[in-house]
């Protein structure tokens, strides 16, 4: 069991491209953006976010570092005025690949796609 955490750790380290960035909420168009920036998980579970994107007009930076943590089917990533501060579902976990989604609690899903 201790092997198969530490396997799913050192597959999340390192720096990923956010290829894709996913807003969907029922009776409302999806929003989807593509290549925001990266972010970067170090073995010591710290990180930080290199991000850049637009939403409904809004010019979004987010740029600060994070502490995450990860089990075998959540990774919970702890940041201050992000919207990638929560607790993300982790559908795909490969080395070279993640997907992962999360609710806002009003009906509102994000799917974030990673890739090195």
């Amino acid at each position: 069991m201790i092997l198969s955490f530490i396997s799913c750790s050192e597959k999340i380290v390192g720096e990923w491209n956010v290829h894709k960035y996913q807003i969907t909420k029922p009776g409302v168009e999806n929003i989807t953006l593509t290549n925001i920036g990266t972010m970067t998980f170090k073995s010591n579970h710290k990180g930080e976010k290199n991000l850049d994107y637009t939403v409904l007009g809004m010019q979004k930076k987010d740029n600060v570092s994070f502490t995450w943590k990860l089990t075998e089917n959540y990774i919970t990533i702890d940041s201050e005025n992000s919207d990638f501060a929560k607790t993300w579902i982790i559908l795909e976990n490969k080395n070279s690949s993640q997907i992962w989604k999360s609710t806002n609690g009003e009906n509102e899903v994000q799917t974030l796609e990673l890739s090195k």
